[in-house]
């Protein structure tokens, strides 16, 4: 005796050993000995054999149209797979064909639905025509799918899915279809998705994939040629006397500060600290505002930017050289024999800049020692110098440390890139720092005392941020320090230059204490702040690289930090070094470069030499 029985969903075949009324003893075709209940059985059969049986059966099965089964049903009734069966066929079925039907109506869940024990009820008209619909609809996508994944692979993205870009990449819904081909397609390729999208030319390289992901997150589309309302009027403001010139690298074109010098009372000196005021261009609520508040920050990296304000309002308000541009000036009156600041003035006014100073033209000809020099700007440059230094002194500082640190500077050309090394703590940045914080600290001071609400940049027992209440900024011996010369670049800036405005005009400040809003602003800022920073130090990790690759370096010399981590000659890197971990932070060493990837931004390196600890590593 055979058996053909249903066991949890599936059908099954076998030859009964033992039949013992409620179960039943089988041995399946392929060997298997097992105990199944006598109700899951629905056929029994002498002959065929069991896998004789479910052979035919499934051979016959595949030729039965589902629906014909279907339409010979009588609607809402439950029926039988026999009596079913015996309807198909037009006779009483042998035991194959009613296998075989039975095969039929489980394989076709759309059509019938189960009732138990071989019984089953056709489908509503209305449910099958939209099942069979919705499964026209997945076999059409799936074939779209297919097609997509061979167009991938010739290096074509269709339109279809080009039409998501850059959501698709950045932010997913990952229960799109449009998602699920991507994903698909890069499981066939063996490539991550980005990557699938670079061999398709939808992405220009691993550079545009790091960029085009902070922009999409942090800042959305850019539109390059939307225009705002700005005040142009400015002739109601006074015309300094004193000419300006302001000191920045080659690429800064949002120029906030400039500096003059002209002759004050008997004795004294008039030094001019002049602020860029985009606050006197538009207001806090306006469209532009609306704009920098979004931004908060612009945001820098090798081979280009992204403005905190559109370019529109950086070109109205930027200190360029050959034009009088409105100001917020500090005017300090100090005297000649011992750069004594005998009086500080605030005031708004237009300030015409002379000229746009850049530092790699200025620092190799700039000896501060010597009274005269080679630049025309010579005197008054060691004049702000030997006041940076007065400056320095009164806040508490001593001495500057003998310990050297570097910035690296990166100029991206097309595809090349050139990183060079500058020391930090030139005479220029010594001028120009101390300036800085004597604005902003007196400035700080300014609002505190007037009791107008502001932002203050602090740091109490080691611990720096943000607070809308004035407090000692430590590291720098100031009892307090307000952002405020940066108002092209940092919304925390442009909000201090708003309320310091409000001030010197003797109207009410924009931001009042009581809405709560300026805290919101600095907890916004700093948390976007550090995203910047992270990506900035994220986009020279790439272009170190891209210099390593650029200039087919196979071995670097390093010095050893810890755990293993080695910072490379030269470059502003840090990697970790295979076989590195005992040695000694300071070790210095050689290193072999290995396998780069510019997507994860990694590179693999081993230790090749442990050179002699004051031996000279030559750059690569």
């Amino acid at each position: 005796m055979n058996v053909f029985y249903e066991e949890s969903g599936e059908l099954k075949v076998a030859s009964v050993l033992a039949d013992n009324v409620q179960s039943l003893q089988v041995e399946a075709p392929h060997g298997k000995r097992s105990k199944i209940k006598a109700s899951a059985v629905l056929l029994r059969f002498e002959r065929p054999s069991a896998g004789e049986l479910l052979q035919s059966a499934q051979a016959l099965a595949g030729d039965i149209d589902a629906e014909l089964l279907w339409s010979a049903c009588t609607p809402d009734t439950d029926v039988g797979f026999d009596a079913l069966a015996e309807v198909y066929v037009g006779h009483k079925p042998d035991t194959i064909e009613q296998a075989a039907v039975l095969i039929c109506l489980h394989a076709a869940p759309m059509y019938f639905y189960r009732k138990g024990h071989g019984r089953f009820r056709p489908a509503p008209e209305a449910n099958l025509r939209a099942a069979l619909a919705g499964l026209e609809r997945k076999r059409q996508q799936e074939a779209q799918k297919q097609e997509a994944i061979e167009s991938i692979r010739a290096g074509i993205l269709p339109g279809w899915l080009a039409e998501g870009l850059p959501a698709l990449l950045y932010r997913p819904d990952k229960n799109t279809w449009a998602y699920k081909t991507l994903e698909a397609a890069s499981a066939a390729l063996h490539l991550p998705v980005p990557q699938l999208l670079a061999h398709c030319g939808a992405l220009r390289d691993s550079r545009a994939w790091h960029e085009g992901r902070f922009q999409f997150e942090y800042f959305g589309p850019l539109p390059v040629d939307a225009q705002y309302p700005l005040a142009h009027d400015f002739s109601r403001w006074p015309l300094a006397d004193a000419k300006a010139f302001s000191i920045d690298d080659a690429f800064t074109t949002e120029i906030d500060d400039a500096f003059s010098i002209a002759e004050g009372p008997e004795g004294c000196w008039k030094v001019g600290i002049h602020i860029a005021a985009p606050g006197l261009g538009f207001d806090p609520g306006s469209a532009l505002d609306a704009v920098a508040k979004e931004r908060l920050s612009t945001v820098y990296m090798p081979g280009g930017k992204i403005s905190m304000l559109p370019e529109q309002a950086i070109q109205a308000h930027t200190l360029v050289e050959g034009r009088a541009t409105p100001a917020l000036s500090l005017v300090l009156t100090v005297r000649k024999d011992d750069f004594e600041i005998v009086e500080r003035v605030s005031r708004i006014e237009q300030v015409f800049v002379e000229r746009n100073l850049r530092l790699h033209e200025v620092e190799p000809l700039f000896d501060p020692q010597q009274e005269t020099g080679a630049h025309p700007y010579h005197e008054r440059l060691r004049l702000l110098w030997q006041l940076a230094g007065q400056l320095a002194i009164r806040r508490g500082v001593k001495e500057r440390p003998a310990q050297r640190y570097y910035d690296f500077n990166f100029v991206v050309e097309g595809e090349q890139v050139t990183i060079t090394e500058r020391p930090r703590g030139s005479p220029l940045d010594t001028l120009v720092s101390e300036l800085m914080i004597e604005v902003n600290s007196f400035w700080g001071g300014l609002l505190a005392s007037a009791g107008v609400p502001a932002l203050y940049r602090t740091q109490v027992n080691g611990k720096t941020g943000l607070s809308a209440e004035p407090a000692p900024h430590q590291g720098l011996g100031v009892a307090q320090y307000a952002w405020s010369s940066s108002p092209l670049r940092r919304y925390v800036d442009l909000v201090n230059q708003w309320q310091l405005i409000g001030f010197l005009e003797g109207r009410a400040p924009f931001f009042t204490a009581a809405e709560g809003e300026l805290p919101s602003i600095a907890h916004l800022f700093e948390t976007a702040y550090e995203a910047y920073a992270d990506f900035q130090r994220s986009m020279e990790r790439y272009w170190c690289l891209r210099w390593l690759q650029q200039e087919e370096v196979k071995t670097i010399g390093a010095m050893m930090l810890r755990d293993g981590a080695a910072r490379l000659t030269g470059l502003p890197l840090v990697v970790k070094v295979g076989g590195a971990s005992q040695l000694p932070a300071g070790t210095r060493v050689r290193l072999a470069l290995e396998r780069m990837d510019l997507w994860e931004l990694t590179l693999t390196c081993q230790l090749e030499e442990v050179l002699e600890p004051l031996a000279e590593v030559a750059s690569p």
